[in-house]
C-alpha cells in the first residue's frame, strides 16, 4: 500500500512538473510570436497583442513567423554549403508570405481599422 501511494505521488509529481514545463514551453513560443510580429509592425504592437489573444490561427501565424525567422538565421550551420542559397532563398520567401499575412491580419482587425492606417512592414 505504502509503495503503491509512493508511485502515485512521484507520477502525480511528475505529471505536474510536465504540465508546468508544458506551459512554460507555451508562454515562450507566445513570447517568441508576438516579438516576431512586433519586430516587423511596432507600430502595431497593440493590435499584435490584442489578436493574439482573440485568434488562434493568428498566433499560429506568429508562431511560424518566429519559427521560419529562427531557420533563415540558421540555414548557414544547419545546411549543406551546396544547397545553402537554395535553402536561404525558400525560407526568406516563407518569411516574406507570413509577414504579408500578418500586416493582412493586422490591417483587417478592429483595432487598425478604427485607427485608420494601413500596416506596412517597416523597409
Amino acid at each position: 500500500m505504502k509503495i503503491e501511494l509512493k508511485i502515485s505521488l512521484i507520477l502525480v509529481g511528475s505529471l505536474s512538473d510536465q504540465r508546468i514545463m508544458a506551459k512554460q514551453d507555451e508562454s515562450s513560443d507566445r513570447q517568441r510570436a508576438i516579438l516576431a510580429a512586433v519586430r516587423r509592425f511596432p507600430q502595431f504592437e497593440l493590435a499584435i497583442h490584442r489578436l493574439i489573444v482573440r485568434s488562434e490561427s493568428f498566433l499560429e501565424i506568429c508562431e511560424e513567423l518566429a519559427e521560419a525567422e529562427l531557420a533563415l538565421s540558421s540555414v548557414d550551420k544547419t545546411t549543406t554549403t551546396a544547397l545553402v542559397e537554395t535553402r536561404r532563398a525558400e525560407w526568406q520567401e516563407l518569411v516574406d508570405r507570413l509577414v504579408g499575412e500578418v500586416g493582412a491580419a493586422v490591417r483587417d482587425s478592429e483595432a487598425t481599422r478604427n485607427l485608420g492606417v494601413n500596416p506596412r512592414p517597416p523597409w
